[in-house]
């Protein structure tokens, strides 16, 4: 990463400098913290997919049962993640953040012990309503703490947790149903027990190490945390500043959220269904934990690289509706060929594609918004249009139960991230910016 974070034409000598250390402290503070935290999430909000090579059959569920089960955490998420993110605003992110860690994991674990379709509904909805406001609440946070033109890139070293956490996951996730009849517990079960503890610990770490607002931050000198509260206040000031009501009522909010239910349609999809797509393809779980990890992998080391392009381009529109492009064409190329090697090529650059739209859609919201607005609007934003969470898994599954295939499910998976670029042009169109 490049030593320097952030253009600062506007700070001279010593406070550029001063800030310049500022924010490569915080990126060593606050970034790795709040990255594990984000890599366990997302292990127990995706490790459903492997859990399903036995489970499903175990608790005798459909496929589409078990889509609906993958899709139901982000009913409870879209309910509780305004007023989480509210709450965040309200009370501290330090506390907050860390309540959310340690009550995802004890639900997150507890889903060991469902028996049935309707208990693991209930509890993914509650698993779901206990990590909102996680992800948005981490996105106002950093922008507390980095400047906008340098929080691409933040962001994109935040995020890489995500593919690396479905390149570990899937490997761990297969060794640990290996522990099958250990205790009398089938594999699927220690697998929601073992994932799940993690999260916990990284709770603890939190409410002992992070704090609210630079001015508590003890890492800094004191040239070093005004340097960055007046870079901050700078910026700040340039931007409109709204209260919720005033979020609710942008059409670029509404925008955001249509871009982002479309591509989370996509992402999702994909993340609960690959292990059993791979499956379909006559391999073993051995072979299917270290295969589904391949694209993310690969995904990881793409999306750092091309975030940093987008940052010195500035263009993040364009390349959101690039990386959007990028991944609807390998989900539909993945289901042009019946052998693996293609079809794998196919979701390695779908995977590429939906990881890098992630730094680009994620530095957005707050370019508009600012303040309780900001906290505000990125939960509507990212708690709306994550129900497309829910509406992917479910798709795909009621696709395949009706056709026997996975191509009707991963065509219209294809066909909803040509909408996500489709709105983007939009926006591009209303904003004038590129």
């Amino acid at each position: 990463m490049s030593s320097t974070l952030l253009p600062t034409h506007h700070l001279k000598g010593a406070d550029d400098a001063a800030l310049q250390s500022a924010l490569r402290k915080n990126l060593v503070r606050l970034v790795p913290l709040l990255a594990i935290g984000y890599f366990f999430n997302y292990i127990d909000r995706t490790n459903l997919g492997f859990a399903a090579l036995t489970m499903n059959r175990d608790l005798g569920l459909t496929n589409a049962q078990f889509g609906a089960a993958a899709g139901m955490f982000f009913i409870g998420y879209f309910l509780l993640e305004v007023p989480s993110n509210l709450a965040l605003y309200r009370f501290g992110a330090r506390r907050w953040l860390a309540r959310i860690m340690i009550s995802w994991g004890l639900l997150s674990a507890a889903c060991a012990f469902v028996a049935g379709p309707t208990s693991l509904y209930i509890l993914r909805i509650l698993t779901g309503a206990a990590e909102a406001g996680f992800f948005p609440g981490v996105l106002f946070y950093l922008s507390c703490w980095f400047p906008a033109q340098s929080r691409v890139r933040v962001l994109a070293w935040f995020l890489v947790a995500i593919p690396l956490s479905s390149a570990v996951g899937g490997p761990v996730s297969v060794a640990i149903m290996t522990m099958d009849g250990v205790a009398g517990l089938r594999g699927w079960q220690w697998l929601f027990l073992l994932e799940g503890g993690p999260a916990c610990v990284v709770g603890l770490l939190t409410l002992r190490l992070l704090r609210d607002s630079p001015k508590d931050a003890t890492w800094l000198t004191t040239g070093e945390r005004q340097a960055l509260i007046q870079a901050l206040a700078h910026e700040n000031a340039r931007l409109p500043q709204k209260d919720f009501a005033a979020a609710i009522r942008d059409g670029k909010v509404w925008l955001l959220t249509g871009i982002l239910f479309s591509y989370w349609i996509g992402i999702n999809g994909i993340a609960m269904w690959l292990p059993l797509i791979l499956k379909g393809h006559g391999l073993s779980d051995v072979a299917i934990g270290f295969l589904a990890g391949l694209p993310y992998l690969i995904a990881s080391v793409v999306m750092i690289v091309w975030a940093r392009y987008m940052d010195r381009s500035g263009r993040h529109l364009v390349h959101l509706a690039a990386a959007c492009l990028v991944a609807a064409g390998g989900l539909a190329f993945s289901v042009a060929f019946e052998t693996l090697t293609p079809a794998l090529a196919g979701i390695v650059l779908a995977v590429i594609g939906l990881s890098s739209a992630r730094p680009a859609f994620y530095s957005l919201p707050s370019r508009y918004l600012t303040g309780v607005a900001a906290a505000g609007g990125m939960a509507l934003i990212n708690a709306t249009g994550s129900l497309g969470g829910y509406v992917g898994p479910w798709m795909v599954g009621l696709l395949r139960d009706m056709t026997g295939f996975f191509f009707a499910g991963m065509v219209a998976m294809s066909a909803m991230l040509g909408v996500a670029a489709v709105l983007t042009g939009v926006l591009m169109k209303v904003t004038g910016e590129y």
